[in-house]
């Protein structure tokens, strides 16, 4: 007679008689955790990425701006329209500051230079993203100075890219940048680093260091903080635009403005193309966002297919057992006394699961660092997601097992 409330040892006899059903639920919550595990550590991995810094302040009150007119040739005639441009965009009420520039954080398009401490044919190279531009950066992206100054305008170069032999003699690094050529220094601004190796490098000498600037690909990992600004104005440019900082919440009507003011101010059709940094960050991490809401419906499925499992399960045994309840019934077993039956032969079907599932967890996540180096499993993931398909257990069996405590003895007793 089943009289107390936790009696593992008749359950535990009673599923090895019939092993096939409980060995199913556990393999399948084995399974669920398992990918459930690594499928959480790839959404989180995703989403941390798209969520990293740019180091432009409030990037909501940034766009970038591509300007062309086919109709404008030659060196002096390309420095002209650049500075009416600047000034034109300037004028518009609510703009900030503006910025030429070659590249934008995120934006997939960029250059990247090999850089090196030493200059020496043999010195070891670093590769960073290179930010040009004849404005302040610093100021337009409000980024974060940590050491030196920004520009003077005798700092900035006037050349034509086309012809163009050397670069500027100074610049300003990102402070990751600075540690990869300097690893043992904690202060940068005066020291050199080279453009190149050899004969040929160019010679740079760091005025500052901001603190971060996310590169052109933001690529995972600690190179993407590689970055360097120069200050150079170059003609023949195609690729080349503006960075425009607009006041807090007028981006959307400036950026409008800013349009209609650059086309009334040109003599010819011009080509304008135009997007906002926060456009600028969602283009870039799409497929990270993507994925990782196809991973948390496969998730949702999961679970609904654990739950689904583990609920016609018990409700199978409620059925194939109403008997033997009404007899247990009828011997002076209480509801509580069925009812913590089916939950702990639940219960004890779960566990297993999670214990197996565990195991195969680490055994997929190592199978994932090896392959695509994914990171290894927090411990919390392996703690809270047991906890999680324990939960999952009881709310799934609690409505099967309730509704064996409530058949009525005699009605039991008469069924076949």
């Amino acid at each position: 007679m089943m009289t107390g409330l936790f009696q593992p040892g008749p359950v535990l006899a009673a599923m090895l008689r019939h092993k096939t059903g409980p060995l199913l639920v556990a393999l399948q919550v084995a399974l669920s955790l398992a990918i459930l595990c690594n499928a959480m550590l790839m959404i989180s991995e995703r989403l941390s990425m798209a969520a990293r810094p740019s180091g432009i302040a409030n990037e909501q009150d940034v766009f970038y701006v591509h300007v062309s007119n086919q109709k404008v040739d030659g060196h002096e005639a390309q420095l002209a329209m650049q500075k009416q441009e600047e000034q034109t965009m300037l004028a518009v009420p609510g703009v900030e500051g503006v910025a030429r520039t070659n590249s934008v954080p995120m934006s997939q398009s960029g250059w990247y230079n090999s850089l090196s401490q030493s200059g020496e044919p043999e010195s070891a190279t670093v590769t960073a993203a290179a930010f040009m531009s004849p404005g302040s950066l610093i100021s337009v992206w409000k980024l974060k100075l940590t050491e030196g100054r920004d520009f003077l305008p005798e700092d900035v170069m006037e050349a034509d890219s086309k012809a163009m032999t050397s670069l500027p003699g100074v610049g300003v690094v990102t402070r990751a940048l600075a540690k990869r050529l300097y690893p043992n220094d904690s202060s940068y601004v005066g020291k050199y680093f080279y453009n190149g190796r050899g004969s040929g490098a160019d010679r740079i000498r760091i005025v500052g260091v901001v603190d971060h600037i996310q590169s052109p690909n933001a690529n995972a990992g600690p190179d993407d903080s590689l970055g360097f600004i120069l200050p150079i104005r170059a003609t023949q440019d195609t690729y080349s635009g503006y960075t425009v900082r607009a006041r807090a919440g007028q981006a959307d009507r400036v950026m409008r403005d800013v349009t209609a003011a650059l086309r009334k101010a040109s003599v010819s059709p011009l080509k304008i193309d135009m997007r906002s940094v926060s456009e600028i960050r969602a283009d870039r991490y799409r497929n990270d966002y993507g994925m990782s809401w196809m991973l948390i419906a496969v998730c949702g499925l999961l679970f609904l297919v654990t739950a689904t499992g583990i609920i016609g399960m018990c409700s199978l045994w409620v059925s194939q057992r109403t008997r033997q309840i009404g007899i247990r019934r009828a011997l002076g077993a209480r509801r509580v006394d069925i009812l913590a039956y089916f939950l702990t032969e639940n219960l004890m079907i779960t566990t297993g699961g999670i214990v197996l599932g565990v195991l195969l967890a680490m055994g997929l996540n190592q199978l994932l660092i090896r392959e695509f180096e994914m990171a290894a499993l927090p411990a919390h993931y392996l703690l809270l997601t047991p906890l999680v398909f324990w939960l999952l257990g009881l709310v799934s069996a609690a409505a099967p097992s309730w509704r064996a405590a409530c058949v009525a003895p005699a009605t039991a007793t008469r069924t076949v």
